[in-house]
């Protein structure tokens, strides 16, 4: 089990990188302050459009500055950008991720085991 952890780190830790760093940026871009412009007026409903009873109708608003940048980091952080194959990569390395975590974890209950059986040093870590 410790080869394959190691050998689809090698290939996978790459896009686990970027899909951790694309995401962390996503999320920073929606906590990003919107400056001090307040919000925005609310136009009269256009000509022809009845706005459901109950709903609050605006219009849509194109986000700036580095809100602005929220989609394109989805795009990147989903892998929607680079087309199936990008999209296919983004679910394999959510599938190597699930399998670092239940391998890390195997291999770690085996060496703690085995230094139990010796009676090594006890504890959930040690050096």
């Amino acid at each position: 089990m410790r080869k394959w952890h190691r050998w689809i780190s090698i290939f996978f830790g790459v896009f686990m990188i970027w899909i951790a760093a694309t995401g962390i940026l996503s999320q920073l871009f929606v906590l990003w302050p919107t400056g001090a412009e307040g919000p925005p007026a609310m136009p009269a409903t256009p000509e022809g459009f009845a706005c459901p009873e109950g709903w609050r109708c605006m219009p849509a608003v194109e986000p700036s500055g580095m809100r602005g940048l929220v989609g394109l980091m989805h795009h990147l952080h989903s892998g929607e950008s680079f087309g199936a194959v990008g999209t296919a990569i983004s679910v394999l390395s959510g599938f190597a991720l699930l399998f670092f975590a239940i391998s890390g974890l195997w291999l770690y209950i085996r060496m703690w085991r085995n230094r139990a059986s010796r009676g090594l040093k006890g504890g959930l870590f040690w050096k």
